[in-house]
């Protein structure tokens, strides 16, 4: 992931107005690690049901604000971006208002996604030795080349609006 300033992060905000991308709680971009991270994604430390991700699409950041879905799930979802079966962590069903006129009347996407952003984290994990000569270093790959996809696709649709 590319290193991002404060200013870049607010302009990148592709389904925000402006008083909505003013507003927004910031990380703390001093404590990212941005080798480590496929996506940027955090939650609002004031408005805890909206969470904010960024992303690297066609060279340029596309950030997306989320919202946190109502309501429970009766059986454990999987991360749609991620994937990992062994989830340390909680998945939520977050909604993002689509950009543009489609957003403006009301279009929405929802995914599956990791309560805290921590998908970066889980696809590095070491995966099991699935049979002998098992490439454990290829198959972390794949699943941050997938991860990165999966991101990406979801950022491109909330752009395109349609």
């Amino acid at each position: 992931m590319l290193t991002l300033t404060e200013a870049q992060l607010r302009a990148s905000f592709v389904n925000t107005s402006q008083r909505e991308r003013a507003a927004i709680a910031m990380p703390d971009l001093d404590a990212v690690d941005w080798n480590a991270l496929d996506y940027l994604g955090w939650r609002d430390r004031k408005l805890p049901t909206v969470g904010y991700v960024v992303t690297i699409v066609d060279d340029r950041p596309v950030g997306i604000m989320l919202r946190q879905a109502d309501g429970g799930v009766r059986a454990r979802p999987q991360c749609s971006w991620c994937e990992d079966v062994h989830l340390p962590n909680e998945v939520v069903f977050f909604i993002a208002k689509r950009a543009g006129k489609a957003g403006r009347d009301g279009n929405t996407l929802g995914t599956l996604v990791c309560a805290g952003f921590e998908c970066s984290a889980n696809v590095r994990k070491r995966p099991p030795v699935a049979y002998l000569g098992f490439d454990v270093e290829a198959a972390r790959q794949q699943r941050i080349d997938v991860l990165r996809d999966r991101v990406t696709t979801f950022a491109r649709r909330v752009v395109e609006g349609g």
